[in-house]
């Protein structure tokens, strides 16, 4: 069983940055592949950005290619999102999840954290 914690989100203007953080317990989070997704109001939860369990391959939505980066450190158990120039349309909450041994392709992760919200006034 992992449980993620997610944090960071926060109220910025458009072209700001925030870096996400999904805290993970557990003592074999270098093996879990993690994924970044957002679900804004009305619409349905999308996929953003993933990151292999071995951190070699990355996956982004086109939306944030060039502009969000994930990356992790195994000896926080933590995975983040970088998001940089910063949209309206970037407003949703955030949230992370993880797969043992997922890729960043085609994963169905298995557990889910409870979300942070950002938002991205004009």
């Amino acid at each position: 069983q992992v449980q993620l914690v997610e944090s960071g989100g926060g109220l910025v203007q458009a072209g700001a940055s925030l870096r996400l953080s999904c805290a993970a317990s557990g003592s074999d989070f270098r093996y879990y592949g993690m994924g970044w997704f957002r679900q804004a109001p009305g619409k349905e939860r999308e996929f953003v950005a993933a990151l292999s369990w071995d951190g070699i391959r990355t996956l982004y939505t086109d939306s944030v290619k060039g502009r969000f980066t994930i990356f992790r450190d195994n000896a926080k158990n933590t995975v983040y999102l970088q998001m940089n120039s910063l949209k309206p349309e970037d407003t949703a909450v955030y949230y992370c999840a993880a797969k043992r041994f997922g890729s960043a392709y085609g994963v169905s992760y298995d557990y889910w954290g409870q979300g942070t919200q950002v938002t991205v006034s004009s």
